[in-house]
């Protein structure tokens, strides 16, 4: 079964973007964790040093054993801001101190602390036993989420921009593709009912000819040779168009066998020898490759040939010359088709190829065609695995240049 490139890049993009959201998502929950981190070693900080100044102040740590006054508490409660400023901690707080029970698993209750709370011992100078420091932050989730405030926007808005762009993209693809399959129908059905015409114009022609023995008339000769030389152009174009549609669709597939390149090159030249008497062409062939043998549909690899031939007749202003030239580079053989004409300018090199260009001539139609002989030939030398170039400057003529893989 074929796969729809279109479609398979649909669904790779859509995977690629749950990948990166989920990072994203990620990301934005990986630093909450390090923020709270981050705040939890602050309090521990600040537990610690209020501790250790308590554990030295036999007075106060007495009173707390048997309950603490207001003053204690107010003691215990400066230097807790006193901690917390040097730690940057910002919030609000309360405190607990308690006599511990001597028989408390103080590890156990550590454990079953709340997450905003956190828990320390100090030992009374003054006896055996121990005071449990409980330090408690009722606003720690609201806090961290204050600070995960400007990270988590960023990436909400990051998410929406890549969200919206994907969209926007994968519809703006779907509707191009649309868009080229209903040209495709438009010019296949167009050219086929063109067919239909085309034909009976050709056999209509023959037969007047035939019958009414009007070649003994010159002017009726005349009339009747430029009607069958008309159609036999519409007729090649409306093939031409065919014939691309049909090729980048798979419906014609190429038929490869082993080709000798030079006596395909001698042939295509043959064939068009009355274009070449025509118009004064004159046609040089340096044939030096010593390897000229590929794998190829002959049909389709002598319709490009033509197509850079019929080129190079029609955009040049007189006396054409033509070189032709094949030689082997590593295991290719490359095959150059030069010409005097009317060359390219520079700006339109990487254009020529693209299906319906036609270089900018302003009002002039001199050359007549639709633009699908260059894009057709890049297609059928691509389909062969080679690949097409040129080199050309404005009225100091062109050259092509193609390399194929040799069989």
């Amino acid at each position: 079964m074929k796969i729809n490139r279109t479609y398979l890049f649909i669904v790779l993009s859509s995977i690629a973007l749950l990948i990166v959201l989920i990072i994203q998502v990620n990301w934005v929950f990986n630093i909450a964790k390090i923020k709270e981190d981050i705040f939890n070693d602050k309090a521990k900080m600040v537990l610690a040093k209020t501790l250790e100044a308590l554990g030295n102040d036999k007075v106060t740590c007495g009173n707390f054993e048997k309950g603490g006054s207001k003053n204690d508490k107010q003691k215990v409660d400066s230097l807790l801001q006193t901690n917390m400023k040097l730690y940057n901690i910002h919030i609000d707080y309360t405190f607990e101190i308690n006599p511990a029970p001597s028989n408390e698993n103080i590890f156990t209750n550590y454990l079953n602390l709340p997450q905003n709370s956190f828990q320390g011992c100090v030992d009374v100078p003054s006896s055996k036993s121990k005071l449990n420091f409980k330090l408690i932050f009722p606003e720690k989730e609201e806090f961290i989420l204050a600070e995960m405030r400007m990270p988590f926007f960023i990436s909400i808005v990051l998410i929406l921009v890549v969200i919206i762009i994907s969209w926007r993209t994968i519809f703006s693809v779907l509707k191009e593709k649309k868009i080229a399959e209903q040209t495709n129908d438009f010019l296949n059905n167009m050219t086929h009912e063109f067919k239909t015409p085309i034909t009976n114009i050709a056999l209509a022609t023959k037969m007047i000819t035939k019958e009414l023995r009007i070649e003994k008339n010159e002017k009726q000769k005349k009339y009747t040779d430029i009607i069958q030389s008309e159609n036999d152009k519409l007729k090649f174009q409306v093939e031409q168009i065919l014939g691309m549609t049909e090729l980048e669709r798979g419906e014609i597939p190429l038929h490869q066998s082993k080709v000798n390149f030079d006596e395909l090159i001698e042939s295509v030249v043959h064939c068009m020898h009355l274009q070449f008497e025509n118009c004064n062409a004159k046609i040089n062939l340096e044939l030096n490759a010593q390897n000229n043998s590929l794998l190829a549909d002959a049909v389709h690899l002598n319709n490009a040939i033509c197509n850079l031939l019929d080129n190079a007749i029609k955009y040049s202003t007189s006396n054409p010359i033509i070189v032709i030239k094949t030689f082997n580079e590593r295991h290719d053989i490359v095959f150059t088709i030069t010409d005097n004409g009317i060359g390219i300018d520079k700006s339109f090199h990487e254009k020529i190829f693209d299906k319906y260009f036609r270089v900018p001539t302003g009002n002039l139609h001199e050359v007549k065609g639709f633009g699908i002989g260059l894009a057709y030939t890049k297609f059928i030398i691509e389909k062969h695995g080679g690949a097409i170039s040129l080199k050309s400057e404005k009225e100091k003529g062109t050259t092509f240049i193609i390399s194929l893989p040799n069989a």
